[in-house]
């Protein structure tokens, strides 16, 4: 494994150095001392030394030994002190207090890498396994509970900074912004918190939303940051904050129409099915066959295959179903082994790829019926649907109709709301379409982020309210009223589009079942 990828290893130019030690020159002035957790070739400690001379102290840490040989003869000069140790064997709260000097500095650039993906190169530069996030359940056992390297370091070190020092940090936008929402959520703000902007691709050849993250270790009420467009206090900026117990990207647009916030009972969002397994659970068709990811000519009953369409489709306004997807249970407490008496066919086949089944890696498919899927019940099945994808920045769903009398399901990176009707369909594309519905859920969205539209945004939405405002309220009680209770009336992810832009149709030019071939465009 090379060094640059076990130490999520980004050594920062000297130049960069410098203007991130200038900028915090201006915000937070001379420290008494200057500890840099992760040295590397030591450009923070030598731009800091550089700026303020012998009025500070300068400490590093480093667990890689030849750059603590390197850093150690190339800051002699300066009276650096490196020492060779693991940031996660260190007890900061301990370091950062040892001395009686309470102005500390915290600078540099901790590793931009995820814990899951040093854990599959097998790499020891780890903490130690632990749900630092407090997440529960289904959260903490899937993608949710991955997290940056660098989260964890600067919440550490965050918990141990003294009120009168500070943290300037370079990483990730996204990892900056998890850090402080754990402080906003947990025990309140920090003072002059900010995210000022860099270029990672011209810096580090790097395709990532990156920042200098700067705040400090005073207590405040005030859970906001502001966010600059370069290293600049003078350039652009925003404010994104914690309200409503979740962040938000830009409060001044959440404020302006804040009533929707709140949820409701009415509609539930819902993801899409979830398999883990494409080259077996996934088909196309050639004719009236359908055609695996191994490119196999498969032939099983169509009672338990569905079309599909995938984040792509939606993302990219490709309306055709083009896949289909084969769908093992209504419920996912279903017994699967049913399917051995009801559709033979199919259960042979899943048997021929048992071994890609059984050997699933993710936490939930334990100690749930053989060749389950999540993502899947009642309202999976509801015969329209509001759909939207949650990795596309363009904001915009579509109206999924049935397919040849079947349910069109999406993959678990889309999101629908299910509908009993085109009416139903129609009347909630048209809420969600609105200018405000638009404008109070840019304000929720981080564009940089890896999935912008998430579920927990979008439950964040009041119809009620949404209706109200734009006077369809007696429209939506007709549809709630009309439901009965525990049906598949459940929302799931929807995309957002331009007001009075006339929702896309899907058209179905497959074949279903043997024998009945219908193109259809609603």
């Amino acid at each position: 494994m090379s060094p640059k990828k076990e130490y999520g290893d980004f050594q920062t130019p000297e130049s960069l150095a410098a203007r991130v030690v200038s900028l915090v020159d201006d915000l937070f002035g001379t420290p008494e001392i200057v500890i840099e957790p992760t040295v590397g070739l030591g450009a923070f400690l030598k731009a800091s030394a550089e700026r303020w001379g012998d009025t500070s102290d300068y400490i590093g840490y480093e667990i890689n030994k030849a750059y603590v040989d390197l850093s150690r003869k190339s800051l002699s000069q300066f009276g650096v002190q490196i020492l060779h140790r693991d940031f996660f064997n260190e007890d900061w709260k301990c370091n950062l207090a040892r001395s009686s000097k309470n102005r500390i500095l915290v600078i540099g650039n901790p590793p931009w890498v995820t814990n899951s993906e040093l854990g599959q190169l097998g790499s020891k530069n780890l903490p130690q396994k632990s749900n630092f996030q407090g997440l529960r359940g289904f959260d903490a056992r899937t993608g949710k509970s991955n997290f940056d390297i660098a989260e964890w370091m600067l919440i550490r070190l965050m918990e141990a900074l003294p009120s009168d020092g500070a943290i300037a940090m370079l990483c990730k936008t996204m990892t900056a912004r998890k850090v402080l929402r754990h402080f906003w959520k947990k025990d309140g703000g920090r003072e002059g918190s900010r995210l000022f902007h860099i270029d990672a691709k011209v810096e580090f050849n790097v395709a990532v939303d990156a920042c200098l993250f700067f705040t400090t270790g005073k207590r405040s009420d005030d859970r906001v940051a502001m966010v600059y467009a370069d290293l600049d206090t003078a350039s652009a900026s925003t404010r994104f904050g914690f309200v409503g117990g979740d962040l938000v990207s830009d409060i001044d647009a959440y404020q302006a129409h804040k009533k929707l916030d709140g949820g409701t009972l009415t509609y539930t969002w819902r993801s899409g099915v979830k398999h883990d397994a494409v080259k077996v659970m996934e088909f196309t068709r050639n004719g009236q066959k359908l055609i695996n990811g191994f490119g196999e000519a498969v032939e099983i009953e169509e009672d338990y295959v569905f079309p599909l369409l995938k984040s792509s489709d939606l993302g990219n306004g490709r309306i055709v179903i083009r896949r289909s997807v084969l769908v093992t249970q209504r419920h996912t407490s279903d017994d699967t082994t049913e399917i051995e008496q009801k559709a033979p066919k199919t259960w042979e086949y899943l048997m021929r790829h048992k071994d890609i089944l059984d050997g699933r890696k993710s936490s939930i498919y334990r100690d749930r019926h053989r060749f389950s899927v999540f993502g899947i019940g009642p309202y999976s099945f509801a015969p329209w649907k509001v759909a939207i994808s949650g990795l596309y920045k363009n904001m915009s769903f579509v109206v999924v109709p049935p397919c040849d009398k079947r349910p069109v399901m999406v993959d678990d990176t889309c999101y629908t709301i299910p509908c009993q009707s085109k009416k139903e369909a129609d009347l909630l594309f048209e809420l969600l379409s609105s200018v405000k519905a638009k404008v109070f859920l840019k304000s929720l969205v981080f564009a940089d982020s890896k999935r912008p539209i998430t579920i927990d945004v979008l439950r964040r939405i009041s119809f009620v309210e949404l209706a109200h405002s734009l006077g369809k309220l007696d429209e939506l009680k007709y549809f709630v009223h009309s439901q009965s209770a525990g049906d598949a009336t459940e929302l799931q992810m929807p995309l957002l589009m331009e007001p009075n832009q006339k929702y896309r149709t899907i058209a179905c030019t497959r074949t279903l079942r043997p024998g009945r071939v219908r193109a259809v465009e609603v």
